[in-house]
């Protein structure tokens, strides 16, 4: 405020705490003395670690400007700077924490007069932290019909988390901000104070931009790529399609490029709201001949965008401009080859490609005729057929549209010889693989049985109990005397043989010798006894006897030499030969 020339009254008062006083008033004219109004900062803004401050003056004359700078929560810590300004209401503070919050306020004295007064100190005003990154934003889409739902998420990154009070966001899209098909709401452009949002959106390709904002400034936009919704039925647009304006629905045609569709690159036919600006509508569509596009058809459905037609248009076709790209040949055998390519710029296609067309002619030969084949236009690969061995063939490859087919890419190849088999050769492997795999099987039967040896069948024999049998085993075992004759005077007498045989036998058994005895005591009474008798009937008892002995001396001489068996054991028995 600059006072000149008149009568003022002047005082001087202090402040302490809650008291206060003044000097007395005294009325004087001020001629050289000059004091501005404080300062009342309006803007601020950060750029790298400097911080820009503005403010409105009544007086745009050269000043000079102090600053005062503290920390946020360290008041005592205060920074002072000064500067001369030369007509503008702005001043920048250099060396800076970008990443902190800051209090700050200024005050301002004239240099054009003498005797120049400072304003008072502006209010202390927080300077919050710098955005110096964009929001970290999550997307998910759910298709509904004809539109899609997007919810969006953000947050502010984590150095960034001193600047998060007082932080507002702003979205903005590429479909609403055209009008098509629906106006652009309110909601859209207010400064949400959330961190998500839901928006509804067509099936045409959106760009979608988040920013956050505080008092120091705007974040770098965050931006949301939407792609377009595939559609598995997508057709050549029929010739209902034109680009004629309908006051319900709003058109779009998106060029195509092999990035995929950009939101940038879209023409838009849509209801104007001013009558009578159907050609200015028609004319800004500006479609191209020759030029791809796909068609989008949406209507406005209860404040919402849906889309009811989707289709390929070529305003007019016309032959490719360019042949197929880096057309290769491997895997060539004696009657065949593959082939591989890569498709042409959708920009050189100039319609709708049909097919591919493949032609192969033997080089050398004028009998020869040209043989092609129609590939589809999805394919990338093919393999020939049925060529002949050790023959060189050119082979010339073409995109084909509705308009004529472009210019074709040519490559030669060679079939390799074929090579004959010898008969003998291919039975001799045959045998030798017989061999081997007889071999094979050998070892690994024997591996087998080494290492799973076969387990043995039990044998059961057939057993019919004896009864008799084991009566006898059970009964106890009866033992006879046994006594050998002598058949020759050289050998022993009977009666010697037969007490061996017996002392033998008393060795088996010891209470047989008692019975031996006993035995030889009743022969002898019966000899003594027979004396009595007639002559000639011993004489024919003698015989009869002596036969009976020589029977049965040879009954025992041939089962002397068996095996013996009392009460357990075997005994071999032998006798001397004679």
């Amino acid at each position: 405020m600059l006072i000149q020339r008149r009568e003022v009254f002047i005082w001087v008062e202090a402040h302490v705490g809650n008291s206060s006083c003044s000097s007395p008033r005294r009325s004087v004219v001020l001629r050289d003395i000059v004091k501005y109004d404080a300062p009342q900062i309006t803007s601020m803004s950060w750029s790298n670690s400097s911080l820009s401050l503005m403010w409105e003056a009544p007086e745009k004359h050269p000043a000079l400007t102090e600053v005062w700078l503290r920390g946020d929560g360290h008041p005592a810590e205060l920074r002072k700077e000064t500067f001369t300004r030369i007509n503008t209401d702005q001043v920048t503070v250099a060396n800076l924490s970008q990443h902190s919050t800051h209090w700050v306020q200024i005050r301002q004295r004239s240099t054009q007069v003498k005797s120049p007064l400072w304003s008072n100190w502006s209010p202390w005003v927080k300077v919050p932290a710098e955005l110096a990154h964009a929001p970290e934003v999550n997307v998910t889409t759910k298709r509904l019909n004809g539109t899609r739902e997007v919810t969006l998420t953000w947050k502010l990154r984590s150095h960034a988390a001193a600047a998060a009070a007082g932080v507002t966001y702003q979205l903005s899209d590429t479909q609403s901000s055209l009008g098509c098909p629906c106006a652009r709401t309110e909601k859209r452009r207010q400064h949400l104070k959330t961190n998500n949002f839901t928006i509804y959106v067509s099936y045409s390709p959106v760009d979608i931009h988040v920013t956050a904002r505080n008092a120091a400034g705007s974040s770098p936009c965050a931006t949301v790529h939407v792609p377009a919704e595939p559609t598995a039925d997508l057709k050549i647009c029929d010739k209902t399609v034109d680009n004629k304006l309908n006051k319900k629905t709003c058109k779009q045609w998106y060029e195509f490029q092999d990035g995929g569709l950009k939101p940038e690159d879209v023409k838009t036919l849509q209801r104007k709201k001013t009558p009578g600006r159907e050609k200015e509508a028609k004319s800004a569509a500006g479609l191209e001949d020759y030029v791809g596009y796909l068609y989008f058809e949406h209507i406005c459905d209860a404040g919402k965008p849906r889309t009811v037609k989707t289709c390929l248009y070529y305003q007019k076709e016309g032959a490719p401009l360019r042949e197929p790209q880096d057309i290769t040949v491997f895997g060539q055998t004696h009657n065949s080859a593959n082939l591989s390519w890569k498709a042409i710029p959708s920009k050189d296609q100039r319609g709708f490609l049909t097919h591919y067309s493949l032609c192969s002619v033997k080089m050398g030969s004028r009998d020869e005729a040209r043989e092609c084949h129609n590939i589809s236009a999805s394919l990338r690969k093919f393999s020939l057929e049925k060529l002949t061995p050790g023959t060189k063939y050119n082979i010339s490859l073409a995109v084909v549209t509705r308009a004529g087919a472009g210019p074709a890419a040519t490559v030669t190849i060679n079939t390799l010889q074929e090579k004959h088999v010898n008969v003998w050769l291919s039975l001799g492997l045959l045998i030798g693989f017989f061999f081997i795999s007889t071999m094979c099987t050998v070892i690994l039967k024997r591996i087998q049985n080494k290492i799973f040896p076969p387990v043995p069948t039990p044998v059961i024999p057939d057993f019919s109990p004896n009864h008799c049998g084991q009566e006898m085993l059970e009964g106890k075992e009866e033992v006879h005397d046994l006594i050998l004759l002598q058949l020759h005077p050289e050998r022993k007498t009977v009666p010697k043989e037969a007490e061996e045989t017996t002392a033998l036998r008393g060795e088996w058994d010891a209470g047989s010798d008692e019975d031996v005895e006993n035995e030889r005591e009743g022969d002898s009474r019966m000899s003594e006894g027979s004396g009595d008798e007639s002559p000639g009937s011993t004489d024919r008892q003698q015989k009869r006897s002596r036969v009976k002995e020589l029977t049965d001396l040879e009954q025992v001489e041939s089962e002397i030499a068996l095996l013996i068996y009392r009460n357990g054991l075997v005994f071999d028995l032998k006798t001397d030969s004679p």
